[in-house]
């Protein structure tokens, strides 16, 4: 057993082999209970053009929906509003669900539970500072989208594009945040 793991810490059966990068947590029984990311991400369409941001990572310069992770206490609805803004200077109003995904991303062994929201830009700060390593926000077609396939941060940029353009749409009543 890795010793990152703890000394007593044994391996959930189910799950297989534990990465280091995916979440874990120690339960009661000494067991591990293995726990995706949860991401949130805006798929914004304006005179038929899509919101991406164009971000430093690992990988290099890659193109990604505004996206980030659900923070401590917020609901997700919450979450992409933040997330949109901090990446792109664009205040968003989500209205409604595109679809839930789940990606495994190989190359750091991390899992990625994706909610990604449909909505409308309701303001810009055109003098706001955007996240670290967000080069800049840009409004691109779908077949340019395309041809940056190689440049995607993940396969979920353009699937949920497609979703998007299919027409799918859940209400937002399908999500429920309890705060105390």
């Amino acid at each position: 057993m890795p010793a990152w793991l703890g000394r007593d810490a044994v391996p959930a059966p189910r799950f297989g082999l534990l990465q280091r990068s995916d979440t874990i947590r120690g339960v009661a029984d000494n067991t591990l209970i293995w726990k995706p990311n949860v991401t949130v991400a805006a798929v914004v369409e304006r005179v038929g053009r899509f919101l991406l941001v164009e971000e430093h990572t690992s990988r290099g310069r890659l193109f990604n929906q505004p996206a980030g992770h659900l923070d401590p206490g917020e609901s997700l609805a919450e979450a992409v509003a933040r997330e949109t803004l901090e990446e792109t200077a664009y205040a968003f109003k989500p209205t409604a669900l595109l679809g839930v995904y789940q990606y495994h991303h190989s190359g750091d062994e991390v899992t990625y539970l994706r909610f990604a929201f449909t909505g409308e830009i309701t303001g810009h700060e055109a003098d706001r500072a955007l996240d670290e390593g967000i080069i800049h926000a840009v409004w691109m077609a779908p077949d340019e989208i395309r041809r940056e396939a190689s440049r995607h941060r993940s396969p979920l940029v353009m699937r949920c594009i497609d979703d998007y353009l299919a027409g799918r749409r859940y209400p937002l009543t399908v999500l429920y945040h309890h705060s105390p």
